[in-house]
C-alpha cells in the first residue's frame, strides 16, 4: 500500500526514499543539494517531483506548498554532531537539524522523522535535544529519539542511527519503535558471497567464509576530503580482519587467480558490493549515478533502506491508527539537560549556586563543576549572557538559540554561500 504521502529533504541517494517507499509511503516531492544523488533519484524514480538545491531556499521549495503532509523525513547533513569531527552544532553551516524541525510548524505534517548520526545522542548536545523537544512540544507534537542500530534490522554493519520521529498526539499513541529482527546478523561474508565470485574468483568461498561478522560502520565521507575508502584507521583494522582492503574502492570484483599484494588482508570492495553493507538487495534494482567517488559517497551516506522501512513501517501503522494504544508520556517530562531546562523558565539571572539549590530541589544533584560544564556546552549553541555580580561570581541568562531556523540575518547563508562545493 501507497496510500500515504511524504516529504524527503536531504534526500541523498535514496535509501530513505526507498525503505519509506516499501512502508507505504510514495513521495509527494524529494529534495537534495548534490546533482549526482539527484541524478541517482531521478534514474530510479522517474515520476517523482526532485528538486536540486539547498533545502532551505525558498526557491528551491515552500513547506507551506505542502500542507498536512503525512509525513516530512530526512537526514539531515551529520558532520555538525559527528565525533570525528568538530561538533560545531548549531554553529556548522551545515546543520539543518533545527530548521528541520521547524518544518513541524510550516508544514503541519501529521509525522516527522529526521536521523543523524549517533553524536547528537552524546551530552554536548544534550541542551540542543532539549530545545528540539521544547520546539515540537510547543507546535503540539510528541517526540521520541531512540538509538537504532542497523544489525538489529538485517543489516550486516554496526552503523548506529540517531532517530527522531514525532506525531500528533492522535496518532502518537499507536507508535512504537520497531522490534529487532529476529534469527541471526547477516554477515559480511554470506552477503557478499555471491558479488566477490562474479569474476569467477577462486578464492570467493574460502574469503566469505573467513568474512562471518557484520561490518563496521560504513563512512561515506564529505567533499571536504579526499576520495573514497571505508573509514579511519580504526574501521580500516576491523575491515582487515575480514578480509578486505579498505584504502579504496575497486572498479570491479576480483578475477580467477587474484591474489592480495603482500602486506594487504584481501580485495577491496565495489561501491555494489558497499550499497549492499548498506542494505540495499539485488532485486531492488537501484543504480547510482555519478564517478565512482560520488557514488561511493551516496552509498556510505545513506540511511539503510531496511531501517527506514522498519521506522517507516511503525509510523505507518500510527498513522494508520491501527495496532494497542499506549498511555502517552509528556515530553516536557523528559529533561536531556536540567541547566538549560531551568535557565529556559527564568527570565532573571542566576548564579551557579542558585542553579545547584534549584536542581536538588528537583532531583536533580549537579555539583558546581557539572553545572559549569553544563554552561560551557551551552554557550556552543545559544547565546549565554553573562552578569558579574558583587560577589565576583557569575549570574546566567539564557538568550537565542545560535542555529539556524530560517532567519534571513543568519551567518548560515554566507557560510553556506562560500563552501557550498565543500558540502555533501
Amino acid at each position: 500500500m501507497t496510500d500515504l504521502k511524504a516529504v524527503e529533504i536531504c534526500a541523498g541517494a535514496g535509501g530513505q526514499a526507498l525503505g519509506l517507499e516499501r512502508a507505504g509511503f510514495e513521495h509527494a516531492l524529494a529534495v537534495e543539494l548534490d546533482p549526482s544523488a539527484v541524478a541517482t533519484l531521478r534514474r530510479n524514480r522517474s515520476d517523482w517531483d526532485v528538486r536540486l538545491g539547498d533545502v532551505a531556499d525558498p526557491e528551491v521549495w515552500k513547506p507551506e506548498e505542502f500542507p498536512d503532509m503525512d509525513l516530512i523525513a530526512g537526514g539531515v547533513p551529520c558532520p555538525p554532531f559527528t565525533i570525528a569531527g568538530k561538533q560545531l552544532g548549531a554553529t556548522d553551516e551545515r546543520d539543518l537539524f533545527a530548521w528541520a524541525v521547524r518544518l513541524a510548524e510550516r508544514a503541519k505534517p501529521k509525522a516527522l522523522l529526521l536521523e543523524n548520526v549517533r553524536g547528537l545522542s552524546a551530552n554536548r548536545f544534550a541542551a540542543y535535544r532539549q530545545n528540539v523537544l521544547d520546539t515540537l512540544q510547543s507546535a503540539g507534537y510528541v517526540a521520541q529519539w531512540k538509538l537504532l542500530h542497523a544489525a538489529d534490522y538485517g543489516v550486516p554493519q554496526l552503523r548506529p542511527r540517531f532517530v527522531l520521529v514525532a506525531l500528533r498526539p492522535e496518532y502518537a499513541e499507536y507508535f512504537s519503535w520497531p522490534d529487532p529482527f529476529p534469527g541471526d546478523r547477516p554477515t559480511v561474508g554470506e552477503t557478499l558471497r555471491k558479488l566477490m565470485a562474479d569474476n569467477g574468483w577462486k578464492g570467493a568461498e574460502r574469503w566469505a567464509d573467513k568474512a562471518d561478522q557484520i561490518a563496521p560502520t560504513v563512512v561515506g565521507g564529505s567533499k571536504k576530503h579526499g576520495g573514497a575508502d571505508l573509514g579511519p584507521t580504526r574501521a580500516k583494522a576491523a575491515w582487515a580482519e575480514l578480509g578486505v582492503d579498505a584504502l579504496g574502492i575497486a572498479d570491479e570484483a576480483p578475477g580467477p587467480d587474484w591474489e592480495p599484494a603482500p602486506g594487504k588482508p584481501g580485495p577491496k570492495l565495489t561501491v555494489e558490493m558497499v550499497s549492499r553493507i548498506q542494505g540495499w538487495k539485488a532485486e531492488d534494482d537501484w543504480g547510482f549515478e555519478g564517478r565512482k567517488t560520488s557514488t561511493y559517497r551516496q552509498v556510505g551516506n545513506a540511511f539503510p533502506p531496511p531501517v527506514a522501512e522498519a521506522v517507516g513501517r511503525s509510523i505507518a501503522r500510527a498513522l494508520r491508527q491501527k495496532g494497542p494504544r499506549r498511555e502517552l508520556v509528556e515530553t516536557t517530562d523528559v529533561v536531556h539537560d536540567p541547566v538549560y531546562k531551568l535557565l529556559r523558565g527564568l527570565q532573571r539571572p542566576i548564579g551557579v549556586d542558585q542553579m545547584m539549590s534549584r536542581l536538588q530541589k528537583a532531583g536533580q544533584h549537579l555539583s558546581e563543576p557539572e553545572v559549569e560544564r553544563h554552561i560551557a556546552h551551552l554557550e556552543r549553541d545559544f547565546v549565554i549572557k553573562r552578569i558579574k555580580r558583587s560577589s565576583g561570581s557569575f549570574a546566567y541568562t539564557l538568550g537565542e538559540f545560535r542555529a539556524f531556523v530560517g532567519q534571513e540575518e543568519h551567518q548560515r547563508h554566507e557560510l553556506f554561500s562560500l563552501n557550498q562545493a565543500k558540502i555533501s
